[in-house]
């Protein structure tokens, strides 16, 4: 068999390993092979390849120094830094929230699940919930350390050395000047030669390329120069009409806090590609993210239409109708998911929870049980706490107690838990005990509510009036709706009005 045929059957196949050990033994025996050179740059591309169309999570770096901010305080429904209250939006009371006051969603995705410290003090300091269990670096880290890993795959140094290239020369040629942008852009990461390159070949073509504005919209995107991408992009779309060009474009607008916009440029999309799953998804996350719940459910429905086998709007849908109180609603999507072959820990663990709540105890443990066998190391902390509720739920405060504590045991940051364990600490009398769990559940999820108010309350029976009022306080701000923490902090103000 023809050794070149064989390692375009190897690209194809996705195999890409094997498709650059027969290119690197065509190169050998002819350095001027462009086919074989060609085909070994795509396929070490492919081997670190990353779709960037979806939205990236913002890091540190991104959500503290932001050179892009227009206005500090945002109206209402206008912004994804600061989610306001939208309509379905729903309340922390009920749905677990973020750092940053978004709901936490049915589906992990980027951007759903860390938080948007307003400072570098919170950012360095205040731990990432269960859901990531990391700090979450910036993206040009990442890019820095895929650029890293990458090197591994050629032991004698790398295959192109862009310090020698002409790249002049490779612009005026676009079939290899395409597969030449990909490896320096995606393998090498080195932006400033691939934006050089781009622009460059954008010239040659006479800036009658659409595919060459994407690229240069790329690079200006990974460099921070995020009007500069939205001017390639639109440019791009006056030439061709692309989804993944509507795709980048709204990621651009998201990156500026501009949902609004991002909004209007999915839906004219729409118009040039109906039922086209990817934009509504794109239309109902932004929905999501600014806590509009009844808008964000009905584009998932709308994705349900056209493919019913879309697994995020399964996921979301579930998770809304179970935090809206219809948790026989839920177990019906969820058990569609399952019948699709979705097999984890979270979905049994989703399941467990539904048919608790659906008063269906006979297959409560038993989803559990399948949850823990399947469960890793961070969801095993959330599967345990899920458990620790259930045992709540029926009265077994000690298995409870256990629950929790295993809980602790896989993820020691576990905010939650720690507050339950003080709940049920506080029932025993042990009053020390208790607070110092408050005190550990404050310190790790300061946005949560419940420790605030139940060391106010606990101060307030120990007498300790301040250290009440600030915790019912600090409660009141992180839930204004909570009628507890607003009774018990007007106690407090008549008390020292009268002192």
């Amino acid at each position: 068999m023809d050794p070149l045929f064989l390692a375009y059957s190897y690209f194809r196949r996705k195999k890409y390993e094997q498709c650059t050990e027969i290119c690197t033994q065509l190169l050998e025996k002819n350095p001027y092979d462009q086919a074989a050179w060609t085909l070994k740059t795509r396929a070490l591309t492919g081997q670190v390849y990353v779709d960037e169309v979806d939205v990236d999570e913002e890091g540190i770096a991104e959500m503290v120094m932001d050179d892009n901010t227009i206005a500090q305080v945002s109206r209402p429904g206008t912004s994804l830094k600061q989610p306001g209250t939208g309509r379905g939006a729903p309340s922390q009371g009920v749905r677990p929230m973020s750092q940053s006051g978004r709901p936490l969603s049915g589906f992990v995705r980027p951007s759903t699940q860390g938080g948007r410290p307003g400072t570098m003090e919170k950012a360095i300091m205040t731990p990432r919930t269960a859901h990531t269990a990391r700090p979450v670096t910036s993206a040009s880290g990442r890019y820095v350390r895929l650029g890293t890993a990458s090197m591994l795959s050629t032991p004698d140094g790398p295959f192109i050395n862009l310090a020698r290239l002409n790249f002049s020369k490779y612009a005026s040629r676009p079939n290899l000047a395409k597969a030449l942008f990909e490896y320096i852009f995606h393998h090498e990461n080195d932006v400033r030669n691939a934006l050089e390159l781009a622009a460059l070949a954008t010239e040659a073509c006479q800036f009658k390329d659409w595919w060459w504005k994407v690229q240069l919209a790329k690079c200006y995107y990974r460099l921070g120069m995020y009007r500069d991408a939205e001017r390639q992009l639109k440019s791009s779309l006056k030439q061709q009409d692309h989804v993944d060009t509507y795709l980048y474009l709204c990621k651009v607008y998201c990156r500026l806090d501009q949902p609004l916009t991002a909004i209007e440029v999915y839906k004219q999309g729409l118009e040039k590609f109906q039922g086209e799953t990817t934009l509504m998804t794109g239309i109902a996350r932004i929905y999501e993210g600014m806590n509009d719940m009844d808008n964000a459910v009905k584009f998932y429905k709308d994705v349900l239409n056209y493919d019913s086998m879309y697994v995020e709007a399964i996921a979301c849908i579930a998770t809304n109708h179970f935090y809206t109180d219809q948790p026989e609603v839920a177990l019906k999507f969820y058990r569609r998911l399952l019948q699709m072959g979705v097999y984890n820990a979270e979905l049994f663990n989703n399941l467990g929870l539904c048919c608790f709540y659906a008063q269906q105890y006979d297959m409560t443990l038993t989803c559990f049980e399948r949850a823990l066998s399947l469960a890793e190391e961070v969801t095993l902390a959330e599967v345990w706490y899920n458990i620790g509720h259930v045992a709540l739920g029926i009265g077994d405060m000690t298995l409870a107690y256990q629950a929790f504590r295993l809980t602790l045991a896989n993820n020691n940051d576990h905010a939650e838990a720690y507050n339950n364990l003080g709940v049920l600490e506080l029932r025993k009398g042990h009053v020390e005990m208790a607070r110092a769990f408050f005190q550990a559940a404050v310190s790790l999820a300061p946005h949560m509510y419940e420790p605030h108010y139940n060391w106010a309350a606990l101060a307030d029976q120990l007498g300790d009036l301040q250290s009440s009022y600030n915790a019912a306080k600090r409660a009141v701000d992180a839930f204004p709706n909570h009628v507890d923490s607003k009774e018990l902090l007007k106690q407090l103000k008549h008390h020292f009005s009268l002192l």
